[in-house]
């Protein structure tokens, strides 16, 4: 049977990744794909892809949407009192040990940029398209698909949590609404979904061709996709580590089965 399973490339950082990557690899397998991982230290896989999923990890570099880099949050932030300010800053001191345990467990260390990996997987993107296979963006993933069609992204999305606190958990605790209308809502067959989030930046800017299928109830964008290809879809949260919701497993089968067309071709 194996030899009618679609090689599904799937990428992910040379330093950690490995939960995300055994999740992938599990939930392709389980729907009959073959997981090929994909690295930039290993460069362009030298097997045929039928499918191609761009995992989550390091920032994209801001120059590659025409971008800087915000490294001083505070000195941008005009709005923001001296109080304001002082009491963030106090809070970040006493929290920032509970804040480091929790990604040192459910997270692994990278890079705040990763240029090596933005090329390859920019390079993986426009083949991909190019040659019609069918492409899942999951966090990271999401965002390069909406900077490859020329869009832009916010680099904090934080100001975005004022009144509700922003979710950072592998848990599915924040709800999002799906467009009606979308590739996306067919596949999970619902309006309303809990999803996880481990994310700090977004789309801003839409990408050329591409629409948005999915939103919080803040406006920040959770899913995007092409509505004239097969399969083209991004999404912000990670399915990936919610194998027990039919619905999340649900994205990984269209995938692989877009991918199996893609073999027979």
């Amino acid at each position: 049977m194996t030899e009618y399973r679609p090689n599904i490339g799937v990428t992910g950082p040379d330093r950690g990744g490995r939960a995300a990557w055994w999740f992938t690899w599990f939930a392709v397998f389980l729907h009959g794909g073959r997981a090929i991982r994909i690295q930039p230290k290993k460069g362009l896989p030298d097997k045929d892809i039928h499918g191609l999923i761009i995992g989550g990890g390091a920032d994209i570099n801001p120059q590659r949407y025409g971008a800087e880099e915000i490294r001083d949050l505070f000195s941008k932030d005009e709005k923001a009192s001296s109080w304001r300010k002082f009491f963030t800053y106090l809070l970040t001191v006493l929290f920032f040990p509970f804040i480091y345990l929790i990604r040192k467990i459910f997270s692994a260390p990278s890079e705040d940029v990763d240029n090596n990996r933005d090329e390859l997987e920019f390079e993986l993107i426009k083949q991909a398209v190019d040659n019609n296979i069918p492409i899942l963006g999951i966090c990271r993933g999401a965002q390069l698909l909406n900077i490859h069609f020329g869009g832009t992204l916010h680099q904090d999305i934080s100001s975005y949590y004022t009144e509700v606190p922003g979710v950072h958990s592998v848990w599915p605790k924040k709800r999002v609404a799906v467009d009606e209308n979308s590739m996306l809502y067919e596949i999970l067959t619902y309006q309303k979904v809990w999803v996880n989030a481990l994310h700090h930046q977004a789309v801003d800017e839409l990408g050329k061709q591409l629409a948005i299928v999915a939103r919080e109830d803040n406006g920040i964008v959770q899913a995007i996709e092409h509505p004239n290809r097969e399969f083209i879809l991004g999404v912000q949260w990670h399915p990936e580590y919610m194998p027990q919701i039919p619905a999340q497993r649900r994205i990984f089968k269209q995938l692989v089965a877009k991918a199996k067309q893609t073999m027979k071709n």
